[in-house]
């Protein structure tokens, strides 16, 4: 097929690489032109495993190309798909201005009939609200089809994601719509059925009901954790419990600093606000909300209670900043409340990304409270104790002989529970985790019974 991608973020681009390597023709719009400039080199914005390589591939057999031209890409597509960002507005609904603004151009140079396809994240009625947009600025009367196929990417495996979906969700309101994106998908549905056909409010809110169970299973752990700390249980060892049973299972449930990213907490503010405008206050979202930003100071807590309170002057290395592994994203990632915690706090901080070095100086610039090292054990050289914040490869088995050496005491906040404790009890640590009792110098002590050893 001829495709045409409006936007060139990371699901525009994804998805425009991905069909493309099944042999479609694809040209991916975007109005920002350094960027569109940059992709034709095979230069790409964003970190993603995997999709540089699939664009480079695809320039070099003209499977893909990028443009500014709105009205080329129009005419050259069988299918356009709407990919442009909906960030959370003041009152943290989605700002669908991207989308309009994509509906309208497409109207405008709809020269024959398409199937426009949003791919977007949007409120229900939004795929029917895009419909009149296009109507609305049609030069002449034009038979379209219009329909809604939601994403389900993971930043750091996207495009495995992509290539290999567990479900692909289309709304659709005619067949002709069906037709084409059946067709559009049948390589990536063809060991098993994978299709979801579905009306179009339906599946809107599908999208939005996925990624929120997703964070009220993380937001459930996190709380669960917290209950563990006071009362001296082990969450690891709960999560074991409760992971297996089939009704629950293992996913999602893993403890930590809080979630972040592009998707969770923007989609979760959208789905609140929709459900505000239609009268009914999301009582479980908003708890979800309230733990998850409560979670994301947990760590600090830690800090501040291990020093008395007395942070100025301290230096603290943090592993990782990027809010998950395998990206370089650090929208609403727990490190930045961490950061301008301890900065606020009158600490500096050392600190290491395999890939987010770069964003956290684009968001932070130079300052003397916070260097980016190249290297871990760079960034724990001299610190006063070492914090865990982000689960890379490259931290799950570190040299503890050496970090005793460069740390001024032996002390590890470790935010993703990556290391065994009674090994770090061994090893004369002094280490926190996530819902699990605090190891002390050679000893297991339960966080409830720390001041009375204190």
């Amino acid at each position: 097929m001829r495709i045409a991608v409006f936007g060139c973020g990371y699901v525009g681009l994804v998805t425009a690489a991905c069909l493309a390597e099944t042999g479609n023709q694809v040209i991916g719009v975007d109005v920002d032109q350094d960027r569109v400039a940059c992709l034709n080199n095979g230069i790409v914005p964003i970190y993603e495993p995997g999709l540089e390589e699939l664009i480079r591939s695809a320039l070099v057999t003209q499977r893909i190309f990028f443009t500014s031209d709105v009205a080329a890409a129009v005419i050259h597509a069988d299918l356009v798909f709407i990919a442009v960002g909906t960030p959370p507005a003041a009152d943290g609904a989605a700002d669908l201005s991207a989308v309009i603004a994509a509906a309208a151009e497409i109207g405008r140079n709809m020269t024959r009939p398409l199937t426009v396809v949003v791919k977007s994240t949007v409120p229900v009625g939004t795929t029917e609200r895009v419909r009149g947009v296009i109507g609305r600025h049609l030069s002449r009367p034009l038979a379209f089809d219009v329909a809604f196929n939601p994403e389900f990417l993971k930043e750091g495996s996207a495009v495995e994601d992509f290539k290999k979906p567990d479900r692909i969700v289309i709304g659709v309101a005619g067949e002709g719509g069906e037709k084409r994106l059946r067709m559009l998908y049948a390589p990536f549905n063809r060991n098993r059925n994978k299709l979801l056909v579905m009306d179009v409010a339906s599946a809107e809110l599908t999208k939005y009901a996925a990624n929120a169970m997703l964070a009220t299973r993380i937001s459930f752990m996190n709380e669960m954790a917290n209950i563990a700390e006071k009362t001296g249980a082990d969450i690891e060892r709960v999560r074991l419990g409760i992971g297996s049973d089939p009704r629950i299972g293992y996913s999602f449930i893993y403890p930590g600093p809080g979630f972040g990213g592009s998707c969770f907490p923007k989609d979760l503010a959208a789905l609140k606000s929709m459900a505000m405008e239609h009268g009914y206050q999301p009582r479980m979202i908003e708890a979800v909300q309230e733990i998850n930003e409560r979670q994301k100071m947990r760590l600090y807590e830690r800090l501040a209670e291990h020093f008395s309170g007395r942070l100025e002057n301290k230096t603290i290395a943090l592993w990782g900043l990027a809010y998950k592994p395998n990206t370089a994203d650090m929208r609403q990632a727990p490190s930045r409340v961490l950061l301008e915690a301890l900065w606020a706090a009158g600490a500096t901080v050392r600190a290491h990304d395999p890939k987010a070095a770069d964003e956290a100086r684009r968001i932070y610039g130079t300052r003397d409270d916070l260097e980016l090292c190249s290297d871990p054990y760079h960034a724990a050289q001299g610190a006063d104790a070492l914090v865990i914040v982000t689960e890379w490869k490259c931290y799950w088995s570190p040299d503890f002989e050496r970090l005793s050496e460069l740390l001024t005491q032996a002390v590890i906040f470790d935010g993703r529970n990556l290391y065994d404790r009674a090994m770090m009890s061994v090893q004369g640590w002094t280490y926190y985790s996530i819902g699990r009792p605090l190891v002390v110098s050679g000893s297991s002590i339960p966080v409830n019974l720390r001041r009375a050893v204190g």
